[in-house]
């Protein structure tokens, strides 16, 4: 997916993703955005919608949201609540849970998807071989990213776009849809599992490079949309 963009002519930036809780993770993508003096579209996948959501509202350099196989939260929601909201997610019955400890002393539990049933959860559209090393290399989100509740909803004033996949078994898509309706969102579906930008990333630039052109006015060489 990122190579599709900068052929496009487009600047990059995939921060990395803390995983530690959503107000932890949002206040760390924010201080990344707002290092970045040019208009921002940002792009969130799974969990990263909730983050999204939290950390781009009041930025003002961040004309559009997009949300990828992903979550949009009202304040107070959080994505396991969402998740129970409507029936199809097998991760309920696919993640092990495992201690980890804390800097300040104790412990906290934190979660990976089982790696014998990874590729059929997760990545089901993807090649068994590249699914099974995605299940080796996964970076676990903590329980209190899962349970912490967001507390602003960036998609209220920013314009948003949404890709649902009709095959996720990770967030349903029937919540997916939802979610989007709520927030107004420009919505496109596609045939793939939870993990689309992997096995399908054309159609994922294609959606960001469309909420760019909606958004951002600047042009570079060759009539495309960019910083």
């Amino acid at each position: 997916m990122i190579a599709h963009l900068k052929r496009r002519g487009y600047p990059v930036m995939a921060v990395a993703n803390p995983l530690r809780g959503v107000q932890k993770d949002a206040a760390y993508v924010r201080s990344v955005v707002d290092t970045v003096s040019g208009p921002v579209v940002m792009v969130a996948h799974s969990y990263g919608g909730s983050v999204m959501t939290e950390a781009a509202d009041g930025a003002s350099n961040v004309k559009a949201l997009v949300y990828v196989a992903s979550v949009s939260p009202d304040v107070g929601e959080s994505v396991a609540g969402l998740t129970t909201k409507f029936p199809g997610s097998a991760l309920l019955t696919s993640i092990k849970t495992v201690p980890y400890a804390l800097d300040g002393g104790g412990t906290a539990m934190e979660q990976y998807i089982y790696q014998e049933k990874f590729p059929e959860v997760f990545a089901a559209d993807v090649d068994r071989d590249t699914a099974e090393l995605m299940a080796v290399t996964q970076r676990p989100p903590t329980e209190a990213a899962q349970t912490e509740n967001v507390t602003r909803a960036a998609w209220k004033t920013i314009p948003s776009w949404t890709m649902i996949t009709t095959q996720d078994r990770g967030i349903p898509p029937d919540l997916q849809r939802f979610l989007a309706k709520r927030a107004g969102s420009t919505t496109v579906e596609i045939d793939a599992s939870h993990a689309v930008a992997v096995s399908q990333p054309g159609p994922v630039a294609d959606l960001i490079d469309t909420a760019a052109r909606a958004t951002v006015r600047e042009t570079v060489a060759g009539g495309r949309v960019g910083r």
